[in-house]
C-alpha cells in the first residue's frame, strides 16, 4: 500500500514538473488589443477560420498559437517620388491601420506577423507613387492637392483592405509635399502672378458693370424727364399754378396780395408779411 502510495507520488510530481516545463506551450493569455490563431502541427494545419480573443486559453502542447497585436498602429514613412513629368517630390506620409480581426488567419499565411514591412509599408509607398505620378508638379502641390490626397487615401484603403490583404485603414495623413527650391518658386510665382490677374478682371468686371447700371439709370431718368415733359400741357400747369395759389392763400402764417393777373392769368403773389 505504502509502495502504491509512494508510486502515485512519484508519479504526480513527474507530471506536475512535465506540466510546468510546458505551460508555456500548453497554457497561453491573449491581452486586450491581442488576437490568436492556432497552428495544429499533427492535425489539420493552420486554422485560419478560428480566432481567439482575450482570455486564459489552453492548448494541446504540440499546437502552436500565433499572438498579433490588433491594436490601431501607425507608421510614418519619407519618399521621394516622380509626378508626371519626371520630376523629384519629397513626402512625408503617416498611415494609421490595424488587421482585419475576422481574418488573422488569412493575414498570417501569407505574410505572417511580420506583415507590416512586408505588406502595409511597401502597398502604402507603391500607392502614393502611383497617384502621384498622375499629376504635375504643380497640381500635386497646389492646384489639385485636395484631389491627390484623396486619390492617394481612397486608392490605398482599397488595396489594403482587398481579400488578399485583409488590413483596414483608418487613416492616411500627408504630413509635407517638398519641391525643389527653383521648381517651388516658380510655381508660386506662376500663382501670385494667376491671383493678381484675377483680381485684375474682376476690377475691370466691377468697373463695367457700375458703367451699365450708371447707363441705365441716366437712361431711366432721361425716358421719364421725357414722360413727364410730354404729360406737361399748358391747362395742366394753369391748373396746377391755381391750385399752388389756393394752398398758399390758406396759409395762417402768410398774406397774400393779388395784384391783376400774371401770365396765362395766374394770379401774381408779391409779399409773405
Amino acid at each position: 500500500m505504502k509502495k502504491q502510495y509512494s508510486t502515485l507520488i512519484v508519479i504526480g510530481v513527474f507530471a506536475l514538473i512535465i506540466v510546468v516545463l510546458l505551460s508555456n506551450s500548453i497554457f497561453v493569455t491573449l491581452k486586450p488589443g491581442e488576437k490568436g490563431i492556432i497552428f495544429r502541427k499533427f492535425s489539420t494545419g493552420l486554422d485560419k477560420d478560428h480566432v481567439y480573443g482575450a482570455g486564459f486559453h489552453v492548448l494541446a502542447p504540440w499546437n502552436e498559437m500565433y499572438v498579433y497585436d490588433v491594436k490601431e498602429q501607425k507608421v510614418d514613412e519619407t519618399m521621394d517620388v516622380l509626378d508626371k513629368n519626371g520630376l523629384s517630390i519629397h513626402v512625408d506620409i503617416s498611415v494609421r491601420f490595424n488587421p482585419d480581426l475576422s481574418r488573422i488567419g488569412y493575414l498570417h499565411e501569407k505574410f505572417g506577423v511580420n506583415y507590416v514591412n512586408k505588406l502595409v509599408i511597401p502597398e502604402v509607398r507603391s500607392e502614393v507613387r502611383k497617384v502621384m505620378g498622375r499629376f504635375t508638379a504643380e497640381e500635386i502641390y497646389s492646384t489639385k492637392r485636395k484631389e491627390v490626397e484623396t486619390a492617394i487615401i481612397n486608392e490605398t484603403r482599397e488595396v489594403l483592405k482587398s481579400d488578399k490583404n485583409n488590413i483596414e485603414m483608418t487613416t492616411l495623413l500627408i504630413r509635407s509635399i517638398n519641391l525643389p527650391a527653383q521648381i517651388k518658386h516658380a510655381i508660386e510665382n506662376k500663382l501670385k502672378q494667376e491671383q493678381e490677374a484675377l483680381a485684375y478682371k474682376f476690377k475691370l468686371e466691377k468697373e463695367k458693370s457700375e458703367a451699365e447700371r450708371k447707363r441705365i439709370a441716366a437712361e431711366g431718368e432721361s425716358r421719364a424727364n421725357q414722360i413727364i415733359n410730354n404729360s406737361l400741357t399748358d391747362n395742366l400747369l394753369q391748373m396746377r399754378g391755381i391750385e399752388a395759389t389756393i394752398l398758399l392763400s390758406q396759409s395762417k402764417n402768410t398774406k397774400v396780395i393779388v395784384i391783376g393777373s400774371g401770365k396765362n392769368g395766374l394770379p401774381l403773389i408779391l409779399g409773405n408779411q
